[in-house]
């Protein structure tokens, strides 16, 4: 049994019927989240899904971590994954009733990862060199993509953890930004996809950031002003993943 299923009591609805598929661990994760007007949200999303609100703001988050232990069931870790590093930059939307992410782009440092998940889960992965080291301060973490499908978007930050772990209850903004079980895709001819995903309750600290570089959301011409408002770490968290499904219209 995934370690991950010793916990369900916590989800927002039931474990998917069937097996699940794959597995990762997430290493030294950094969630940096700005609130923006819902409208300026709202344009940017497939007319099949609704912006998920809290306090009346829609959330962006941009998710630099490692990723490791990338395997399918039954089988061993990939030798040709292993650990790299991920960046994500997201919002929270809604489908059917199911509170998900909608990823406006996934920046990894492995290629086959990057086809992988383009191919089989729809999601707008780009291969991108990056790096990250730890040191008495904290995690260094950069990226810069190089796929030819996107531009050079880049991202520095300097992070660490501050304060005790804790879990968030039910309602808070803590919550809202991490405890999702599901994330969102869209194929080419417009069909909405749902990828349903399970790991145990989040362990988070508070943290604090600094963001040298970032110009992750240009493209979309989203407009952040200052530093994130938000900030949490966590140190690890296993997860797995089942086949993505079509959402009926």
């Amino acid at each position: 049994m995934h370690p991950s299923l010793r916990f369900v009591t916590h989800r927002p609805w039931p474990l998917p019927s069937g097996p699940w598929i794959m597995a990762q661990n997430w290493h030294d994760l950094l969630f940096a989240s700005w609130p923006l007007p819902a409208e300026v949200m709202r344009k940017l999303l497939p007319e099949t899904l609704e912006l998920d609100l809290y306090d009346g703001q829609a959330w962006i988050s941009i998710v630099p971590f490692t990723m490791s232990g990338v395997r399918l069931r039954g089988m061993p870790a990939l030798p040709w994954l292993g650990a790299f590093r991920e960046l994500n930059v997201r919002t929270y939307v809604t489908a059917s009733g199911k509170p998900g992410v909608w990823f406006f782009s996934l920046d990894a440092a492995n290629p086959v990862a990057v086809e992988v998940a383009r191919l089989w889960f729809h999601l707008p992965y780009f291969h991108a060199c990056m790096n990250s080291k730890s040191g008495p301060g904290g995690i260094v973490y950069s990226s810069r993509r190089s796929d030819r499908r996107g531009g050079r978007e880049t991202f520095e930050a300097g992070y660490n953890a501050q304060g005790m772990q804790f879990e968030a209850e039910r309602g808070t903004l803590e919550y809202f930004l991490t405890e999702r079980y599901c994330l969102y895709a869209q194929k080419p001819d417009g069909g909405l996809l749902r990828s349903e995903i399970h790991h145990g309750p989040w362990k988070l600290q508070e943290a604090r950031a600094t963001l040298m570089a970032n110009t992750m959301l240009e493209k979309w011409k989203i407009a952040i002003s200052g530093p994130p408002v938000v900030l949490h770490y966590s140190k690890l968290q296993e997860m797995i993943a089942w086949a993505p499904t079509r959402v009926p219209d």
